[in-house]
């Protein structure tokens, strides 16, 4: 009889907030969807937020969640958790890691020795409370290294780009639209709409004064043939 290997259990959370306070969660959600709606077209590129990540198959205790992931060749859709084995042992090429004051020295340091064990090409830290931002990309060596300086820096996988020249983190996307809150995004569609609305009503409007203009002309043509019939031609030759 051949003996049943136990089941492996994976939890999907770990019982704590996705995050510790406003600010962070504001740029978690930011960064996400704006990577989200940037793929929106790529099927092939699964984008997620505080998303349990197992990348060997049989340990559970191998674990992490970064704030956001980005993987590239993977399909999109719902997932309870990232293991790597189902995923054709894919691992998510890009992540983000946005710091509260609860964030350890000790904590980040585990993270990026997790990233750089586990196949992760890019990873990037923001401190949104001191608008610090850290970078690393792997290099010839094989290992993830420190980016020197991230101003201005062009995420080689993404294309965004980074500004540190404002009082707080810009990042843009590879067209130069720069990312929005889900606010900013409502107000921009709430003005486009009424843009939209306005140029119908302008439209209209110069249809109705075409078609007022065209009236008033064959009435004149029909009030002048009127005369022409009644009087003749006013200018013989």
């Amino acid at each position: 009889m051949i003996a049943q290997l136990p089941t492996i259990y994976y939890p999907e959370s770990d019982g704590k907030p996705m995050a510790d306070n406003t600010k962070q969660f504001r740029w978690i959600l930011v960064i996400e969807q704006n990577l989200d709606w940037l793929y929106a077209q790529d099927s092939e590129v699964f984008v997620a937020g505080d998303l349990f990540w197992y990348p060997v198959e049989g340990r559970s205790n191998i674990v992490t969640a970064p704030d956001i992931l980005v993987v590239f060749g993977r399909p999109k859709g719902d997932r309870g958790s990232y293991k790597q084995w189902e995923e054709e042992n894919v691992a998510p090429q890009v992540v983000f890691e946005i710091l509260s004051p609860s964030n350890s020295k000790t904590e980040m340091d585990k993270k990026l020795l997790f990233y750089d064990r586990y196949g992760v090409m890019e990873y990037y830290i923001y401190d949104p409370d001191r608008d610090q931002l850290e970078g690393w990309l792997r290099g010839e060596n094989g290992s993830l290294e420190s980016i020197a300086e991230m101003h201005a820096w062009v995420s080689p996988r993404l294309g965004i780009r980074f500004d540190q020249s404002e009082e707080e983190l810009k990042i843009y996307c590879p067209d130069g639209t720069p990312f929005h809150s889900y606010n900013e995004v409502n107000i921009l569609l709430k003005e486009e709409r009424q843009r939209v609305e306005t140029e119908q009503q302008r439209a209209e409007f110069e249809k109705q004064r075409a078609e007022f203009e065209k009236q008033r002309a064959d009435e004149m043509e029909a009030l002048l043939n009127q005369y022409r019939a009644q009087f003749g031609d006013l200018n013989p030759s």
